[in-house]
C-alpha cells in the first residue's frame, strides 16, 4: 500500500499545483488566522476548486466553535476536517456523527504517557495525527516529536505522523514509525507561509522511496 501524503498549509493555486504534481495524496487549508500560512474561507473554498479529485482536501481548523467548521464544511466542501486545539474527544465524536466527511484529530505527543492519553480519541475520530508539542503555534512549528515512541506503539485507530517532517528526515521517520500517512508544512517552505516547488518534490520522492 502507497504512503499517504499531506501537505498543509497552501495558499494559492500555484502551491497547490506544486504539491499534486509532486504527489501529494492530501492538501491542507488552513483557517487558523494567526498562522502565517491561513488562509478565509473563502480563500479556502475557492482554492479547494484548484484540486483535482484524485487529491483530497483537508480542512485544518483550531477549536472553532462547532457552528463554524459546519459553516465552512458548507462552503469548502473537503473530504477532511483536522481539529488541532483544545477540542475534546467527546465533543470530536458529536461532531462526527453529523459531520459529512471524516474528521482527523491532531495531538501533540511529548512522552509515553502523552502518547497514551492520546488514545482517548480511538472511536471519536476518523485519524489521529501524532504531532510535535504545541509551540508559538499549535502546528507547523518545525519540531520533530521522538519517533521511538511510536516504533513499537500497539496503534488502535488509523494514524499519521507531523511535526517538523522534511526530505533529509522523511525517510528515518518513516522507516523508524511505519507511519502509514505523512504531514509536512514548514518542512517545504522557503520562508514562514511560502511553499517550496523544490522542496515539495523532494519531501513526496523521500517519503515514497521509504
Amino acid at each position: 500500500m502507497s504512503i499517504g501524503i499531506k501537505i498543509c498549509g497552501l495558499r494559492t493555486a500555484e502551491e497547490i499545483a506544486g504539491a499534486v504534481a509532486a504527489g501529494a495524496t492530501h492538501i491542507g487549508l488552513n483557517l487558523y488566522q494567526p498562522s502565517p500560512r491561513s488562509v478565509t474561507v473563502e480563500q479556502a473554498a475557492a482554492l479547494r476548486q484548484c484540486v483535482p479529485p484524485s487529491v483530497k482536501v483537508v480542512l485544518l481548523t483550531v477549536s472553532m466553535e462547532a457552528q463554524d467548521v459546519a459553516q465552512a464544511i458548507a462552503q469548502v466542501q473537503p473530504a477532511i476536517v483536522q481539529f488541532h486545539g483544545a477540542e475534546t474527544a467527546e465533543g470530536c465524536a458529536a461532531f462526527r456523527q453529523h459531520a459529512p466527511c471524516e474528521i482527523w484529530k491532531a495531538v501533540g505527543v511529548k512522552d509515553a504517557a502523552s502518547l497514551e492519553k492520546s488514545q482517548r480519541f480511538v472511536g471519536a475520530v476518523d485519524m489521529i495525527l501524532y504531532d510535535a508539542p504545541a509551540g508559538k503555534l499549535p502546528g507547523g512549528n518545525g519540531l520533530a516529536m521522538d519517533w521511538s515512541l511510536l516504533a513499537n506503539f500497539q496503534h488502535r485507530a488509523p494514524w499519521g505522523l507531523a511535526g517538523g517532517l522534511n526530505a533529509a528526515n522523511i525517510g528515518k521517520a518513516i522507516r523508524q514509525t511505519k507511519a502509514p500517512l505523512v504531514d509536512t508544512s514548514s518542512g517545504v517552505e522557503s520562508a514562514p507561509g511560502v511553499k517550496d516547488v523544490d522542496k515539495m518534490m523532494a519531501f513526496c520522492q523521500a517519503a515514497r522511496e521509504a
